[in-house]
Protein backbone atom coordinates (compact mmCIF):
# COMPACT_ATOMS: atom_id res chain seq x y z
CA UNK A 1 0.00 0.00 0.00
CA UNK A 2 1.67 3.30 -1.20
CA UNK A 3 2.38 6.15 1.70
CA UNK A 4 0.07 8.83 1.20
CA UNK A 5 0.09 12.23 2.89
CA UNK A 6 -2.34 14.93 3.68
CA UNK A 7 -1.23 18.47 4.26
CA UNK A 8 -1.82 21.88 3.44
CA UNK A 9 -5.35 23.21 5.07
CA UNK A 10 -7.07 20.35 5.11
CA UNK A 11 -4.94 19.43 8.20
CA UNK A 12 -7.18 20.06 10.38
CA UNK A 13 -10.17 20.97 8.48
CA UNK A 14 -10.39 17.14 6.87
CA UNK A 15 -11.19 15.64 10.00
CA UNK A 16 -13.97 18.00 11.37
CA UNK A 17 -16.14 15.31 10.25
CA UNK A 18 -14.89 13.44 13.34
CA UNK A 19 -13.40 10.90 11.18
CA UNK A 20 -9.84 9.86 12.01
CA UNK A 21 -7.62 10.04 8.98
CA UNK A 22 -4.17 8.69 9.32
CA UNK A 23 -1.70 11.36 7.31
CA UNK A 24 0.88 7.91 6.15
CA UNK A 25 0.41 4.42 5.48
CA UNK A 26 2.14 1.65 6.40
CA UNK A 27 3.23 2.41 9.88
CA UNK A 28 6.64 4.18 10.67
CA UNK A 29 9.77 2.28 10.95
CA UNK A 30 9.84 0.52 14.17
CA UNK A 31 6.11 0.09 14.72
CA UNK A 32 4.82 -3.86 14.19
CA UNK A 33 1.73 -5.01 13.11
CA UNK A 34 0.75 -7.81 14.95
CA UNK A 35 -1.98 -10.18 15.92
CA UNK A 36 -2.38 -9.92 19.54
CA UNK A 37 -4.32 -13.41 20.77
CA UNK A 38 -5.94 -13.53 23.87
CA UNK A 39 -8.51 -16.02 25.53
CA UNK A 40 -11.23 -13.47 24.29
CA UNK A 41 -10.18 -13.37 20.64
CA UNK A 42 -8.15 -12.55 18.34
CA UNK A 43 -7.34 -8.68 18.13
CA UNK A 44 -5.77 -6.43 14.79
CA UNK A 45 -3.09 -4.33 16.59
CA UNK A 46 0.31 -2.03 16.41
CA UNK A 47 3.33 -1.67 18.60
CA UNK A 48 6.30 0.26 19.06
CA UNK A 49 8.92 0.95 21.91
CA UNK A 50 10.85 -1.28 23.79
CA UNK A 51 10.05 -5.19 24.70
CA UNK A 52 12.50 -5.23 27.46
CA UNK A 53 12.93 -2.58 30.13
CA UNK A 54 10.16 0.14 29.05
CA UNK A 55 9.33 3.00 30.64
CA UNK A 56 5.69 1.85 30.92
CA UNK A 57 3.01 0.21 28.86
CA UNK A 58 0.60 2.42 26.78
CA UNK A 59 -2.57 1.19 25.56
CA UNK A 60 -4.52 3.28 22.86
CA UNK A 61 -8.27 2.93 22.17
CA UNK A 62 -9.70 4.33 18.80
CA UNK A 63 -13.11 5.89 18.68
CA UNK A 64 -16.31 4.83 16.35
CA UNK A 65 -15.42 4.29 12.90
CA UNK A 66 -11.83 4.90 13.94
CA UNK A 67 -9.09 2.27 13.69
CA UNK A 68 -5.53 1.48 15.44
CA UNK A 69 -4.11 3.31 12.14
CA UNK A 70 -5.44 7.05 14.06
CA UNK A 71 -2.31 6.26 16.25
CA UNK A 72 -0.08 5.71 13.57
CA UNK A 73 1.69 9.00 13.65
CA UNK A 74 1.73 8.87 17.85
CA UNK A 75 3.06 5.46 18.27
CA UNK A 76 7.11 6.00 17.35
CA UNK A 77 6.71 9.53 18.56
CA UNK A 78 6.07 7.84 22.13
CA UNK A 79 7.84 4.54 21.18
CA UNK A 80 11.16 7.05 20.73
CA UNK A 81 10.86 8.67 24.92
CA UNK A 82 11.29 4.62 25.88
CA UNK A 83 7.16 3.91 26.03
CA UNK A 84 5.79 0.52 25.03
CA UNK A 85 2.58 1.21 23.07
CA UNK A 86 0.10 -0.57 21.43
CA UNK A 87 -2.86 0.53 19.42
CA UNK A 88 -6.03 -2.33 18.47
CA UNK A 89 -8.54 -2.13 16.66
CA UNK A 90 -11.89 -3.10 19.06
CA UNK A 91 -13.99 -6.04 17.90
CA UNK A 92 -15.49 -5.82 15.32
CA UNK A 93 -13.51 -2.69 14.17
CA UNK A 94 -11.50 -3.23 10.63
CA UNK A 95 -9.24 -5.61 10.76
CA UNK A 96 -10.54 -7.12 14.01
CA UNK A 97 -13.43 -9.53 13.31
CA UNK A 98 -16.69 -9.36 14.87
CA UNK A 99 -19.84 -11.42 14.34
CA UNK A 100 -23.61 -10.31 14.32
CA UNK A 101 -24.26 -12.14 17.34
CA UNK A 102 -21.01 -10.39 19.28
CA UNK A 103 -21.56 -8.10 22.60
CA UNK A 104 -20.94 -4.73 21.45
CA UNK A 105 -21.70 -3.29 25.25
CA UNK A 106 -19.05 -1.27 27.24
CA UNK A 107 -18.78 -3.81 29.65
CA UNK A 108 -17.29 -6.88 26.80
CA UNK A 109 -15.54 -3.73 24.99
CA UNK A 110 -13.50 -3.01 27.91
CA UNK A 111 -12.66 -6.27 29.12
CA UNK A 112 -11.25 -6.46 25.27
CA UNK A 113 -8.63 -3.66 26.28
CA UNK A 114 -8.03 -5.23 29.75
CA UNK A 115 -6.80 -8.78 27.30
CA UNK A 116 -4.88 -6.83 24.99
CA UNK A 117 -3.44 -4.81 27.97
CA UNK A 118 -2.64 -8.58 29.45
CA UNK A 119 -0.67 -9.86 26.75
CA UNK A 120 1.39 -7.17 25.49
CA UNK A 121 2.61 -5.60 28.42
CA UNK A 122 5.27 -6.85 30.15
CA UNK A 123 4.55 -8.26 33.69
CA UNK A 124 4.76 -5.65 36.60
CA UNK A 125 4.90 -2.75 34.02
CA UNK A 126 3.19 0.65 34.78
CA UNK A 127 -0.44 0.73 32.22
CA UNK A 128 -1.81 3.58 31.20
CA UNK A 129 -4.67 4.13 29.18
CA UNK A 130 -5.65 6.73 26.17
CA UNK A 131 -9.00 6.62 24.80
CA UNK A 132 -9.75 8.29 22.23
CA UNK A 133 -13.62 9.64 21.48
CA UNK A 134 -16.04 6.38 22.01
CA UNK A 135 -12.60 4.72 22.72
CA UNK A 136 -12.55 7.10 26.07
CA UNK A 137 -15.88 5.15 27.34
CA UNK A 138 -14.41 2.22 26.57
CA UNK A 139 -10.85 2.87 28.46
CA UNK A 140 -13.01 4.35 31.30
CA UNK A 141 -14.98 1.09 31.53
CA UNK A 142 -12.03 -0.84 31.93
CA UNK A 143 -10.36 1.27 34.65
CA UNK A 144 -13.62 0.91 36.71
CA UNK A 145 -13.68 -2.72 36.23
CA UNK A 146 -10.42 -2.74 37.86
CA UNK A 147 -8.67 0.43 39.51
CA UNK A 148 -5.69 -1.26 40.39
CA UNK A 149 -4.53 -2.67 37.34
CA UNK A 150 -3.99 0.95 35.41
CA UNK A 151 -1.36 3.59 36.34
CA UNK A 152 -3.12 6.41 34.81
CA UNK A 153 -6.43 7.26 32.54
CA UNK A 154 -6.30 9.82 29.72
CA UNK A 155 -9.73 10.42 27.69
CA UNK A 156 -8.48 12.17 24.44
CA UNK A 157 -11.80 14.62 22.55
CA UNK A 158 -13.89 12.20 24.66
CA UNK A 159 -16.77 12.79 27.11
CA UNK A 160 -18.57 12.21 30.61
CA UNK A 161 -20.67 9.85 28.45
CA UNK A 162 -23.99 9.92 25.76
CA UNK A 163 -23.99 13.18 23.52
CA UNK A 164 -26.75 14.82 24.66
CA UNK A 165 -27.19 17.24 21.69
CA UNK A 166 -29.36 16.92 19.15
CA UNK A 167 -26.98 17.38 16.32
CA UNK A 168 -25.16 14.82 17.55
CA UNK A 169 -27.76 12.36 18.21
CA UNK A 170 -29.96 12.17 15.24
CA UNK A 171 -27.01 11.27 12.84
CA UNK A 172 -26.05 8.61 15.00
CA UNK A 173 -29.68 7.07 15.13
CA UNK A 174 -30.29 7.65 11.41
CA UNK A 175 -27.44 5.29 10.94
CA UNK A 176 -28.36 2.76 13.34
CA UNK A 177 -31.92 2.77 10.64
CA UNK A 178 -29.44 2.68 7.50
CA UNK A 179 -27.39 -0.44 9.05
CA UNK A 180 -30.47 -2.02 9.22
CA UNK A 181 -31.18 -1.92 6.03
CA UNK A 182 -28.39 -1.53 3.71
CA UNK A 183 -24.61 -2.63 2.92
CA UNK A 184 -22.02 -0.87 4.31
CA UNK A 185 -21.05 0.35 1.00
CA UNK A 186 -23.99 2.39 0.18
CA UNK A 187 -23.77 3.14 3.99
CA UNK A 188 -20.32 4.64 3.29
CA UNK A 189 -21.43 6.82 0.24
CA UNK A 190 -24.66 8.41 1.78
CA UNK A 191 -21.86 9.60 4.84
CA UNK A 192 -19.40 11.04 2.36
CA UNK A 193 -22.49 12.72 0.23
CA UNK A 194 -24.04 14.14 3.18
CA UNK A 195 -19.93 15.30 3.36
CA UNK A 196 -20.04 16.65 0.63
CA UNK A 197 -23.41 18.76 0.89
CA UNK A 198 -22.37 20.51 4.30
CA UNK A 199 -19.46 21.59 1.81
CA UNK A 200 -16.45 19.33 3.91
CA UNK A 201 -13.72 18.69 1.52
CA UNK A 202 -12.65 16.14 -0.74
CA UNK A 203 -9.81 14.14 0.42
CA UNK A 204 -7.36 12.84 -1.61
CA UNK A 205 -7.58 9.26 -3.83
CA UNK A 206 -5.45 7.70 -1.94
CA UNK A 207 -7.30 8.79 1.81
CA UNK A 208 -10.48 8.09 0.40
CA UNK A 209 -9.49 4.38 -0.57
CA UNK A 210 -8.49 3.66 2.74
CA UNK A 211 -11.28 5.44 4.64
CA UNK A 212 -13.44 3.36 2.70
CA UNK A 213 -11.94 0.03 3.10
CA UNK A 214 -11.75 0.89 6.88
CA UNK A 215 -15.53 1.28 6.69
CA UNK A 216 -16.83 -1.48 4.69
CA UNK A 217 -14.87 -3.77 7.10
CA UNK A 218 -16.20 -3.34 9.65
CA UNK A 219 -19.01 -5.58 11.63
CA UNK A 220 -22.23 -3.60 10.92
CA UNK A 221 -23.60 -4.92 14.12
CA UNK A 222 -19.91 -3.23 15.96
CA UNK A 223 -21.16 0.01 13.87
CA UNK A 224 -24.47 -0.12 15.40
CA UNK A 225 -23.52 -1.05 18.47
CA UNK A 226 -21.05 1.61 19.07
CA UNK A 227 -23.50 4.07 17.63
CA UNK A 228 -26.87 3.85 19.91
CA UNK A 229 -23.81 3.19 22.88
CA UNK A 230 -22.63 6.92 21.95
CA UNK A 231 -26.68 7.76 22.52
CA UNK A 232 -27.16 6.46 25.87
CA UNK A 233 -23.87 5.42 27.53
CA UNK A 234 -24.09 6.40 31.21
CA UNK A 235 -22.54 9.43 32.80
CA UNK A 236 -19.84 7.53 35.24
CA UNK A 237 -17.13 10.74 35.92
CA UNK A 238 -18.01 10.75 39.63
CA UNK A 239 -17.52 7.07 40.31
CA UNK A 240 -14.40 7.47 38.19
CA UNK A 241 -13.22 9.97 40.42
CA UNK A 242 -13.54 7.91 43.42
CA UNK A 243 -11.99 5.33 41.87
CA UNK A 244 -8.44 7.51 42.43
CA UNK A 245 -6.61 6.36 39.54
CA UNK A 246 -4.88 9.27 37.59
CA UNK A 247 -6.89 11.35 34.99
CA UNK A 248 -6.35 13.46 32.31
CA UNK A 249 -8.63 15.39 29.69
CA UNK A 250 -7.35 16.26 26.73
CA UNK A 251 -8.78 17.89 23.30
CA UNK A 252 -7.91 19.72 19.86
CA UNK A 253 -8.39 23.68 20.21
CA UNK A 254 -11.30 23.01 17.41
CA UNK A 255 -13.29 19.90 18.71
CA UNK A 256 -16.55 20.09 17.44
CA UNK A 257 -17.75 16.75 19.25
CA UNK A 258 -18.34 16.85 23.11
CA UNK A 259 -19.23 20.32 23.58
CA UNK A 260 -16.18 22.37 25.10
CA UNK A 261 -17.87 23.22 28.85
CA UNK A 262 -18.88 19.55 28.92
CA UNK A 263 -15.42 18.63 28.79
CA UNK A 264 -14.34 21.22 30.85
CA UNK A 265 -16.78 20.31 33.38
CA UNK A 266 -15.56 16.31 33.43
CA UNK A 267 -12.22 17.87 34.38
CA UNK A 268 -13.50 19.53 37.16
CA UNK A 269 -15.17 16.50 38.23
CA UNK A 270 -11.93 14.49 38.26
CA UNK A 271 -9.74 17.04 40.13
CA UNK A 272 -8.05 18.48 36.51
CA UNK A 273 -8.27 20.74 33.84
CA UNK A 274 -8.48 20.42 29.99
CA UNK A 275 -5.27 19.92 28.28
CA UNK A 276 -5.57 21.49 24.61
CA UNK A 277 -4.10 20.82 21.83
CA UNK A 278 -3.13 23.44 19.58
CA UNK A 279 -3.19 23.16 15.53
CA UNK A 280 -5.69 20.06 16.03
CA UNK A 281 -9.57 19.46 16.22
CA UNK A 282 -11.15 15.54 17.20
CA UNK A 283 -8.10 13.62 16.49
CA UNK A 284 -5.24 15.37 17.82
CA UNK A 285 -2.98 11.88 17.68
CA UNK A 286 -3.51 12.43 13.70
CA UNK A 287 -3.24 17.02 13.56
CA UNK A 288 -0.99 17.64 15.90
CA UNK A 289 0.98 14.36 16.68
CA UNK A 290 4.26 15.93 18.36
CA UNK A 291 2.43 17.89 20.73
CA UNK A 292 -0.23 15.40 21.85
CA UNK A 293 2.88 12.92 22.36
CA UNK A 294 5.29 15.57 24.50
CA UNK A 295 1.76 16.39 26.34
CA UNK A 296 1.01 12.33 26.81
CA UNK A 297 4.64 11.33 27.91
CA UNK A 298 4.49 14.06 30.25
CA UNK A 299 1.93 12.75 32.22
CA UNK A 300 2.51 9.63 32.26
CA UNK A 301 5.95 10.02 33.93
CA UNK A 302 4.17 12.28 36.21
CA UNK A 303 1.88 9.50 37.42
CA UNK A 304 5.01 6.68 37.86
Amino acid sequence: MPVWELTGPQRTRATLSRVSTPRSLPPAPGVRRSRIVTPGGSFAGLTAGPRQHPRGFVLLIPGFTGSKEDFAALLPRLAATGWLVAAYDQRGQFQTPGADDDTYALPELAADARSVAEVVAPRGADRHVVGHSFGGLVAREAVLADPASWRSLVLLCSGPGRFDRDDMTRPLKALVRLLDSAPLSTVHEAMRAHDRRRGKPVPPPEVATFIRARFVANAPASLAGMARLLTSAPDRVDELAAAGTSSLVVRGADDDAWAHPVQDDMAARLGTTVTVIADAAHSPAVENPDETARVLSAFFTTTR
